[in-house]
């Protein structure tokens, strides 16, 4: 049996975030998603294609349409959407009324690049639930899965929370 493959597309957000040095800010830079991928062996198919590299407090209404746009085009119908996790539960609005596609988002509350960081669990509970999930949107952390308009991010216990 074929696995079907899944679509990566990268935004941005903390996933992504680099910190240089004691007195710089964090910084998105080059995605750190492939390497991820490669360290946990990942066997079955995917391609990986860059939206943007934002925090998700920058995203626009445009970027958000541009990756509505992406994921209604794509030919797989299994997709993991990284993202900052402050505007996540928006993206995932906007991406409700695309049919046939189970798309997953997913972030993380700390650097990939960190030792201490939940990015590469979260990535993996993404990858799993494009897997088996049916149609739908779907917001993938912290060892949960929630539906994507049934979710919201608790900032006081840095976690999301269903609604």
């Amino acid at each position: 049996m074929d696995t079907p493959a899944i679509l990566v597309l990268t935004t941005g957000g903390t996933i992504d975030k680099h910190y240089f040095d004691a007195l710089s800010e964090y910084q998105v830079v080059d995605s750190g998603i492939p390497a991820l991928l490669k360290e946990a062996r990942v066997a079955l198919p995917f391609r990986i294609e860059e939206v943007c590299r934002k925090d998700s407090l920058e995203l626009t209404d445009a970027d958000r349409a541009e990756i509505a746009r992406r994921v209604a085009e794509a030919a797989e119908t299994r997709i993991v959407i990284t993202h900052g996790t402050d505007t996540m539960t928006d993206t995932a609005k906007a991406l409700a009324g695309i049919p046939g596609k189970t798309i997953v988002l997913t972030g993380a509350l700390s650097p990939a690049r960190f030792a201490e960081t939940d990015a590469g669990f979260n990535l993996g509970m993404a990858f799993a639930t494009a897997q088996v999930a049916p149609p739908g949107v779907y917001i993938a952390m912290s060892g949960q899965v929630f539906g994507g308009l049934k979710v919201r991010k608790d900032r006081a216990a840095a976690r999301f929370v269903a609604l």
